[in-house]
C-alpha cells in the first residue's frame, strides 16, 4: 500500500504535498530527504488519524513524471486491513472466534501497538475467510 507524493523543486528546495491528503506537506534540501521526509509526513498523519477512528483515504495511482510512490508502514498496513476486513463483525466476535481476548484482538488493530505473529494472521486469515499473502519487493 501507499500514497503518491507530488515533489516539485522550488528555489533550491524540494516541495512535497499529497493529492488525497492535502494537509500533509513537508519538503527536502534533496530529493532523497524530500523522499524519506514524505514517508515520516505520510505515516505519522495516517497513524494519527486512524487511531482517532478515521478513515484512510483511498489511493489513487499517478504515472507522471513528478510523482513518487511513499510506502505506508507495514504495522499500519495490518491494522487497517483488519479493521476494513472486519466489516460489520465486532472486534468482540472476531476475538470470539479466533480464541483470544476482546483486548488482544484490539491491540491488533492498534497502529502503535499492532504487532501480530504470523501465525495469528493465518488463524485471523482464516476467520475472515480470506487468503493471506505475506511478500517482500
Amino acid at each position: 500500500m501507499h500514497y503518491f507524493a507530488k515533489i516539485i523543486k522550488e528555489d533550491n528546495v524540494y516541495l512535497v504535498s499529497f493529492p488525497e491528503l492535502p494537509n500533509v506537506n513537508t519538503y527536502g534540501a534533496t530529493l532523497q530527504s524530500a523522499i524519506a521526509n514524505a514517508a515520516e509526513a505520510l505515516n505519522g498523519t495516517l497513524e494519527s488519524d486512524f487511531e482517532r477512528g478515521f478513515s484512510l483515504p483511498e489511493f489513487i495511482e499517478y504515472n507522471e513524471p513528478d510523482f513518487y510512490a511513499i510506502p505506508v508502514s507495514p504495522h499500519l498496513e495490518i491494522a487497517y486491513t483488519l479493521r476494513k476486513l472486519r466489516e460489520n463483525k465486532s472486534q468482540v466476535e472476531i476475538a470470539r472466534a479466533l480464541g483470544i481476548s476482546y483486548q488482544a484482538y484490539q491491540k491488533l488493530e492498534n497502529p502503535r501497538k499492532c504487532n501480530p505473529t504470523i501465525k495469528t494472521l493465518e488463524k485471523i486469515s482464516t476467520v475472515l475467510g480470506r487468503k493471506l499473502e505475506v511478500q517482500f519487493s
